[in-house]
């Protein structure tokens, strides 16, 4: 097989995942499970021609140089994309390509709660999707995107590394700009984008300090910011943001985060019953209480206030796995083993 072939096996088969290694077959991950594509196992030549043949000369010199590269290739037959990390193991080339459809799945489909339009709306802020790697955290932002694109005449200006997801022509402006072909760097990009009369930035990840930074300047001068963090919940994203300070810093950010904060979105994709996988979420919106807390340091209040405030559009992990297991999606003891809380997934599947 090509790479051709081993990318269309991957569409075809709904995988969100296609990993390439020296000694093993071709692999890809379905419902989060890892099966071969084949039995043929993958040589070292064989290996170098697969991806020599998707990357550009600039490309191969860069990976040379730096031992690893994260870029995005576009499947010509169904203009899916893949977002592509290749590296080096026991010196041999590997790589692992993730899936990104084509298209641009809505709240709707996503089976996504309604709060989500909330923060669609808003003039300015900060909104933040977090969760481990491969929980669908892309998938969600896009949604978030297109429908401001759809609904709302706004400059949207993403900054990303690869571009994952390309939107189409709707109400807005959107301008997509790719580390390494776009600009040379997040720090440079991220202060030049407030001279490019943005009304919504993406931040693709706030991995460091320097993107933390930006993303709280660029959300308290007006700006409506989305940003992925690889955080568990609200709680432990919050310290994450202020930990990165040094201490002296802190109280000034807390203070800062409290005024622009606007909602967290923890997520989860869990296998259900039959295939597939659906989102959990724990969601926050930022009332006076949180930002209270918030600039108050006393963030182990934060999942008090989430289950309490179902009534104001709030929802915590465990009412979502609840609600899973109520649909027949999951099982009771498989919706505790997504929880950190499993006491409370019973309480609440019980009614109490």
């Amino acid at each position: 097989m090509n790479i051709e072939d081993l990318l269309k096996y991957t569409i075809q088969h709904n995988a969100s995942d296609l990993h390439l290694s020296v000694g093993y077959p071709p692999i890809i991950r379905v419902d989060g499970l890892l099966q071969n594509v084949n039995n043929v196992v993958i040589e070292e030549d064989s290996i170098e021609i697969l991806l020599n043949s998707i990357l550009s000369d600039s490309q191969k010199e860069f990976l040379e140089v730096n031992k690893e590269i994260d870029f995005s290739y576009e499947y010509r037959e169904t203009k899916d994309r893949f977002r592509i990390n290749v590296f080096h193991e026991k010196s041999h080339l590997a790589a692992a390509f993730r899936l990104i459809p084509s298209a641009i799945r809505t709240f709707e489909e996503l089976q996504l709660p309604d709060v989500m339009h909330k923060f669609t709306a808003l003039p300015q802020g900060l909104v933040l999707v977090t969760g481990p790697t491969g929980h669908g955290k892309s998938t969600t932002l896009a949604a978030m995107i297109q429908e401001i694109n759809l609904g709302y005449a706004k400059h949207i200006v993403t900054i990303e590394d690869p571009i994952e997801y390309v939107y189409p022509k709707g109400k807005s402006l959107v301008d997509q700009r790719e580390i390494g072909e776009d600009t040379h760097s997040w720090d440079i990009s991220l202060r030049s984008v407030l001279r490019e009369d943005p009304d919504v930035v993406l931040i693709g990840e706030m991995r460091d300090f320097e993107t933390i930074s930006a993303a709280i300047t660029i959300a308290e001068t007006g700006h409506l910011v989305f940003a992925t963090l690889h955080t568990n919940g609200a709680v432990q994203t919050v310290d994450r943001i202020i930990d990165v300070f040094p201490e002296l810093q802190q109280s000034q950010i807390r203070s800062q985060l409290a005024d622009i904060l606007e909602g967290i979105i923890a997520q989860r994709l869990v296998p259900t019953i039959g295939g597939g996988r659906r989102a959990v979420l724990e969601v926050m919106l930022a009332t006076s209480a949180v930002r209270n807390i918030v600039r108050e340091g006393k963030t182990y209040q934060l999942d008090s206030v989430i289950q309490t405030s179902g009534d104001l559009g709030m929802i915590s992990l465990e009412r979502s796995l609840v609600s899973l297991v109520r649909e027949g999606k999951i099982t009771i003891d498989e919706a505790q083993n997504y929880s950190s809380k499993p006491d409370e997934v019973l309480r609440l599947f019980r009614g109490r």
